[in-house]
C-alpha cells in the first residue's frame, strides 16, 4: 500500500495520538496492532462484544491514512458473487441482441463442426472481459492503484465456505477468478476483519491475521471517550453515568451496555438538560441502554442500588 502519511504512523505512540485527534480513543494494545498491520503488511482480526468500536477503528484508519475505506459486510448466505464480482448479465443479453446479425460473418466460411465452435468461443470471450465485470468490495480493494483500507465486517456472520473464500486473498492478496486467472492486489490493502464471536472462526483464517481483542474500556478510557463525542457533558455527570454502566455490566443480562450505547445515553442527557443522574431520570431513558425488555425489568428493581454503588465509586 502507498501510504500517504507515514508520519503519522511511525510509532504506536503517534497512531494512538493522531487517533485522538480524529475522536477514537484507544488502548495501547490497539495503537501497537495497528502499527504492526501497516508495517507488516497483515490482516488484523479484531474481536470483542459488540459496540466497543471495532467497525470504528477501521474507519479512523481510513481516515489515518487518507486511503479510501472499502466495506464489506457479511452475513449468512454471503458468496464470492456479491463479495468479489458479478458479470453484468443484463449488458451482455443486450449485446447479444445487438450482435446476433454479425454472427453469420463470423460463422461464413467455416469449415466442419470444430472450426464453427472455435469461432464462436472467440465471439463468446468478448463477453468475459472487464467490459462487462461488475467489481465487489474484494475486487475493488485488490485493484485500488494507490491501496485502500478494506473492512471485511462480522466476518463470524458469513459462512464457514466463506471464509475459507478468504484465505488466498489475506495470505497472498490475491484472487481467483475463473474467467479472468488470478488478480494480485496493484498495491496492498490494510485489512481489519471484524467478529463479534458469534461463532469460533477457523485456525487457517487466525493464523493469517494478527490478532486483536478489544475489551470493554476501563472507566477512565470510556471518560476520555465521553469527552471526545460529548465535550458538552460535565464532569461529574459523565464520571456518574461511567461508573453506573460500570454496575450494569457486572450483571447478568441478555446485553449489557457498549460504548455506543453510553455514548447516545450521554447525548440524551445532555439533550434533557440532566446535571445529575438520580432514580427517575435513569428510569425515564433506561431503554437507551438496554435492548431487552427483560432486562429492563430486571435492572429497575434494582437502579437505587446501583446507583448508590455507581456514587460510592464515582
Amino acid at each position: 500500500m502507498i501510504i500517504r502519511n507515514k508520519d503519522k504512523i511511525n510509532s504506536p505512540e503517534t497512531i494512538k495520538q493522531h487517533f485522538e485527534t480524529l475522536g477514537y480513543i484507544c488502548s495501547d494494545a490497539i495503537a501497537t496492532s495497528v502499527y504492526l498491520a501497516c508495517h507488516l503488511q497483515k490482516p488484523i482480526l479484531v474481536e470483542g462484544p459488540p459496540g466497543v468500536g471495532k467497525t470504528e477503528l477501521a474507519k479512523k484508519a481510513s481516515e489515518l491514512l487518507s486511503a479510501p475505506l472499502i466495506r464489506m459486510q457479511c452475513y449468512e448466505g454471503l458468496d464470492e458473487a456479491k463479495a468479489l464480482y458479478e458479470w453484468k448479465y443484463g449488458k451482455q443479453l443486450l449485446y447479444t441482441q445487438l450482435l446476433k446479425d454479425q454472427l453469420g460473418d463470423v460463422m461464413r466460411g467455416a469449415k466442419g463442426l470444430d472450426e464453427s465452435v472455435s469461432r464462436l468461443h472467440q465471439f463468446g470471450d468478448i463477453f468475459y472481459s472487464d467490459e462487462f465485470l461488475e467489481p465487489r468490495p474484494l475486487l475493488q480493494a485488490l485493484r485500488s492503484e494507490d491501496g485502500a483500507v478494506l473492512l471485511i465486517d462480522e466476518i463470524d456472520k458469513a459462512d464457514q465456505e466463506f471464509e475459507a473464500f478468504l484465505l488466498e486473498l489475506l495470505s497472498d492478496f490475491q484472487i481467483s477468478i475463473p474467467e479472468l486467472g488470478t488478480v494480485k492486489a496493484k498495491s496492498k490493502p490494510i485489512v481489519f476483519l471484524t467478529s463479534n464471536n458469534t461463532r469460533e472462526l477457523g485456525d487457517a483464517l487466525k493464523r493469517r491475521c494478527l490478532h486483536l481483542y478489544i475489551p470493554f474500556p476501563s472507566k477512565v478510557i470510556e471518560q476520555k471517550i465521553i469527552t471526545a463525542q460529548v465535550p458538552e457533558l460535565n464532569d461529574e455527570l459523565k464520571q456518574q453515568l461511567v461508573a453506573f454502566i460500570g454496575e450494569l455490566r457486572e450483571m447478568a443480562l441478555k446485553k449489557v451496555p457498549a460504548v455506543s450505547e453510553t455514548i447516545d445515553w450521554a447525548r440524551a442527557l445532555l439533550l434533557l438538560n440532566v446535571e445529575n443522574l438520580d432514580h427517575e431520570w435513569i428510569k425515564t431513558t433506561l431503554n437507551l441502554l438496554l435492548k431487552f425488555q427483560d432486562d429492563i425489568e430486571a435492572v429497575e428493581p434494582e437502579i437505587d442500588n446501583l446507583l448508590k454503588a455507581a456514587t460510592k465509586e464515582g
